[in-house]
C-alpha cells in the first residue's frame, strides 16, 4: 500500500511539471514555430525560378514554363490592386511595356486580389500585361514573399514587393526585394537592356 501511494504522488507530480495544453496552445505554437522556420526563402540569382501555374487577366491560366525557351520573363509580385504603389508601379510598367517587349521580355504581375479585382484594375489603368491571381497565396509562398509585415505600427500577412528576371532557361537572373516604385521599372528596363537574351 506504501508503495502504491509513492507512485500515485510521483505521477502527479510529474503532471504539475509537465507544461499546461489546454487547447492545446503549446501544440499550436510550436506549430507556428516549425512553419516559420519552413518557410522557404526568395530564391536567389542562379536557381530555378519555381514554375506554377495560375488564373490570369488574358482568360486562361499563365504558367512559367510556356515561356521555357521563348521569353524573358519579367515576375512582379505586389501587394494589392488599386492601392496607391501597386498603382504607380503597374502603371510604370505600362508605360515601359513596348521598350521591355523590344528588349525580348514578358511582364507578369502577380497579387493575392482575385480575377474580378484584377480585370477591374487592368481596365482602369489600361495595363496591356496579364495579372496573376494567387488568392491561397500558394505561388507567393513558393517564392518566398508572402509572410508576417508591419509598418507604422501595424501588422498583417501579405506580399512583400518583389520582382524577379527569369532567362529563358528558367533561371533566375535578378531579384529585387522590398521594392521601392520609385525607379525600379527603370532599373528593370535598364537590366534586361543590358542582358538582352540576343546579346544585342
Amino acid at each position: 500500500m506504501k508503495a502504491l501511494s509513492v507512485a500515485v504522488l510521483a505521477v502527479a507530480a510529474l503532471s504539475l511539471a509537465l507544461p499546461a495544453q489546454a487547447g492545446c496552445g503549446g501544440c499550436s505554437s510550436m506549430r507556428s514555430t516549425a512553419a516559420a522556420a519552413a518557410a522557404p526563402p526568395i530564391p536567389g540569382v542562379g536557381q530555378l525560378a519555381p514554375d506554377f501555374e495560375l488564373p490570369s487577366t488574358a482568360g486562361h491560366s499563365i504558367s512559367l514554363a510556356q515561356y521555357l525557351g521563348k521569353r524573358v520573363v519579367v515576375l512582379y509580385f505586389y501587394p494589392k490592386d488599386e492601392t496607391p504603389g501597386c498603382t504607380k508601379e503597374a502603371c510604370d510598367f505600362r508605360d515601359h511595356s513596348a521598350q521591355l517587349e523590344q528588349a525580348g521580355v514578358v511582364i507578369l504581375g502577380v497579387s493575392n486580389d482575385d480575377l474580378t479585382s484584377h480585370a477591374d484594375f487592368r481596365q482602369k489603368e489600361h495595363i496591356p500585361f496579364p495579372l496573376l491571381s494567387d488568392t491561397d497565396a500558394r505561388v507567393s509562398k513558393m517564392y518566398g514573399v508572402y509572410g508576417a509585415r508591419s509598418a507604422n505600427g501595424r501588422s498583417w500577412t501579405g506580399i512583400s514587393r518583389t520582382t524577379f528576371v527569369i532567362d529563358k532557361d528558367g533561371r533566375i537572373v535578378q531579384v529585387w526585394p522590398n521594392v521601392n516604385v520609385d525607379g525600379h521599372v527603370d532599373e528593370v528596363l535598364t537590366f534586361v537592356s543590358k542582358n538582352r537574351p540576343d546579346g544585342t
